[in-house]
């Protein structure tokens, strides 16, 4: 069954004090009536708020703190960067429904896509190919953050149709074998991390056609959610979009596979001060729909309509 979400009501639509109020409470997830702010009258939040502000209230109330432990991230003044984490968590985003966009504060969305598409378009690792700086803190001295992300993906192996790198083989299979189960990435190549400047965070996509609607799974080893979370969830609901009109299929759902999910210590005030706010509802996004090559797109192949976010006042410190 799914969950109620009292927010499409606005208020509680039976008597405070009645049975039949004690009974739809005791249906609603936790998360409300422990804080109902999260819920407000009028329209609702977008998805990626509601479950952005779970995750985060879970994790500092719930989580477990690597304070007392040694940890390899630092911060800029060599002081240890520890998290409070939780294991294991799972987000469900329903593409067709809303983009997964956060509005408790701005995702600088063009740069996500720009980051997704050097690294499944142009299969690079070269930060000079790249829009922004998000990477210059993981750039040896040859410009590069060596054989990470988009050079595993351009990497050819051979199948029996021939050879094929992973993007390519992705896009042969939902055109000629939808009905696989086989349809995936993996940039997690032990064999070349000893020689990546970063291990993969984000490190797997499985594709999934159901009928003539194309779902995937993310799978992420670690995540950092106040730097990282909606940059990442924005970035695959992107490709998930792209995957499908160029394969003629509809999009479906993305869903999250955290194993570490985490907030770091000096990023806590900033957390806590985005679940006292309340989200705006989702932006409409769309994109180039006369495209039906994968590497046509650009970034400024999509569009988001009436994106609405809050301002955030907040520095946020990098742990290296």
């Amino acid at each position: 069954m799914n969950p109620i979400r009292p927010e499409l009501y606005g208020v509680l639509p039976v008597n405070p004090g009645s049975l039949a109020a004690g009974i739809f409470i005791a249906m609603l997830p936790p998360l409300w009536y422990n804080n109902p702010k999260t819920y407000k009258e009028g329209p609702p939040m977008s998805r990626a708020d509601e479950i952005f502000q779970q995750n985060c209230r879970d994790i500092l109330e719930n989580g477990f703190s690597d304070e007392n432990l040694e940890v390899r991230p630092h911060w800029s003044d060599g002081t240890p960067a520890h998290t409070v984490k939780k294991f294991g968590v799972v987000n469900r985003y329903n593409l067709a429904e809303e983009f997964p966009i956060m509005t408790l504060r701005r995702t600088y969305w063009k740069s996500a896509v720009d980051e997704l598409l050097w690294i499944w378009q142009k299969k690079s690792n070269r930060i000079a190919d790249l829009g922004s700086h998000v990477w210059d803190e993981w750039a040896g001295e040859d410009g590069t953050i060596g054989k990470a992300y988009g050079y595993q993906l351009g990497i050819k192996h051979q199948y029996k149709e021939g050879m094929f790198d992973q993007v390519d083989r992705v896009l042969y299979d939902l055109k000629h074998n939808p009905a696989s189960r086989r349809i995936l990435t993996n940039i997690y190549n032990f064999e070349d991390l000893h020689e990546m400047n970063l291990y993969p965070c984000a490190y797997s996509m499985t594709f999934n056609v159901t009928g003539d609607t194309l779902n995937a799974i993310l799978n992420q080893r670690s995540q950092d959610m106040l730097t990282a979370n909606n940059w990442n969830v924005v970035q695959y609901a992107v490709l998930t979009h792209m995957m499908a009109q160029v394969s003629g299929l509809k999009v479906g759902e993305l869903v999250h596979v955290i194993a570490d999910c985490h907030i770091y210590d000096r990023h806590i005030p900033a957390v806590k001060a985005m679940l006292e706010l309340d989200g705006y509802e989702a932006p409409k996004f769309s994109m180039d729909e006369s495209i039906a090559d994968f590497y046509a797109f650009t970034k400024d192949s999509f569009r988001l309509e009436n994106y609405r976010y809050h301002p955030f006042d907040f520095e946020i410190p990098m742990a290296i």
